[in-house]
């Protein structure tokens, strides 16, 4: 399978996935999103690590391309998010395998990015990385992993505090508050990533599969479900003032004036 703008390389049963637009901090695209989308559910590997190329994980949405509104979503786009009900067609397939996941988060991580690093099954931090659901200031609503995955992880609390400032935290507060499992220093992250993954691949591969289905099971809601309901609060609240001013004070370099319209 040939991808343009990701890498997906196969290492001693391991699957890495490589976001691969440095020059926009690998934000995603219509195009990036269903790449994503694709190599998650065509890995057969036993253990899955996701990262960045350069020096951010990933950026969240392109701006430009999606909150900017300067290209729609394509026909097959539109037709992979009727198959997942509303769910974010690569978030369908993270939240639905059955194959661990590790975030390797080697920079940023904010908006969809951190959403990204969320649905991995345990996140490695790289002492450079931060983190941010940053979908308030941009007048919207996160997607249905900031709903369904923040809580479980850090605490309703902490969750909420996250979501309605929209503040970034650095690694170390991610560690301090449970978002990261470890915190290792930049040249060491995939090292560390990769020992966690082949402690995992060396076990058998049905009961890890089995423990992954379990946690599922027992942890998460449905999740198309969320993401329907995210999916049409998104839509609503694109259109408000608020959000058209946030995406317009982005592009313009200068803070945004809200007024709750």
């Amino acid at each position: 399978m040939a991808f343009e703008e990701l890498i997906y390389e196969v290492d001693d049963g391991v699957g890495v996935i490589t976001l691969n637009r440095p020059e926009a901090r690998n934000a995603l695209t219509y195009r990036l999103y269903m790449e994503l989308e694709d190599a998650v559910r065509a890995c057969d590997a036993r253990v899955l690590v996701i990262t960045g190329a350069g020096t951010a994980f990933c950026s969240g949405d392109d701006v430009k391309q999606i909150l900017g509104g300067t290209q729609g979503p394509s026909p097959e786009a539109i037709e992979r998010g009727r198959k997942t009900g509303g769910l974010t067609p690569a978030a369908d397939a993270l939240l639905h395998t059955d194959i661990p996941v590790i975030a390797a988060v080697n920079g940023p991580a904010v908006g969809w990015g951190m959403e990204l690093a969320l649905m991995a099954d345990i996140r490695v931090a790289s002492e450079k990385a931060k983190f941010g659901e940053l979908f308030v200031v941009r007048g919207l609503c996160c997607d249905a992993a900031g709903l369904g995955r923040l809580a479980q992880i850090v605490g309703r609390e902490r969750a909420a505090e996250l979501l309605f400032t929209g503040e970034v935290i650095d690694a170390t507060a991610a560690r301090d508050i449970g978002l990261v499992s470890r915190v290792v220093p930049a040249d060491r992250l995939m090292d560390t990533a990769f020992d966690v993954a082949r402690k995992i691949a060396a076990n058998p591969p049905l009961a890890v599969k089995a423990l992954k289905a379990g946690l599922r099971r027992t942890l998460d809601p449905d999740w198309r479900d969320v993401g329907r309901w995210a999916s049409g609060q998104i839509r609503t609240l694109r259109n408000t003032e608020d959000s058209k001013e946030s995406v317009r004070a982005f592009l313009e370099k200068r803070q945004p004036k809200f007024v709750g319209q």
